[in-house]
């Protein structure tokens, strides 16, 4: 998964270089600008992600208790 993210901000970086660079601003600004894109786009999809899963995680782990609980003998869904 961190490669899809890594390779996501990379595109995000070459394509805020082309867009920098065609507004005439010297090539360090450029460069500057689209290292620091990178890096917050980057970081920020990865922060994402990771809250993404452990949601997903949290809902599946409350869903996998649920169903064991159906299960115990004497439970009210199981004494009808």
């Amino acid at each position: 998964m961190s490669k899809i993210i890594l390779h996501f901000g990379l595109l995000v970086f070459f394509l805020s270089l082309l867009f920098f660079s065609q507004q005439n601003i010297p090539i360090q600004d450029v460069l500057i600008k689209s290292f620091a894109i990178f890096i917050v786009i980057t970081l920020m999809s990865g922060i994402l992600v990771i809250v993404f899963f452990r949601s997903i995680n949290k809902m599946l782990y409350k869903k996998a208790m649920n169903k064991e609980d159906s299960f115990i003998i004497g439970n009210q869904q199981n004494e009808q």
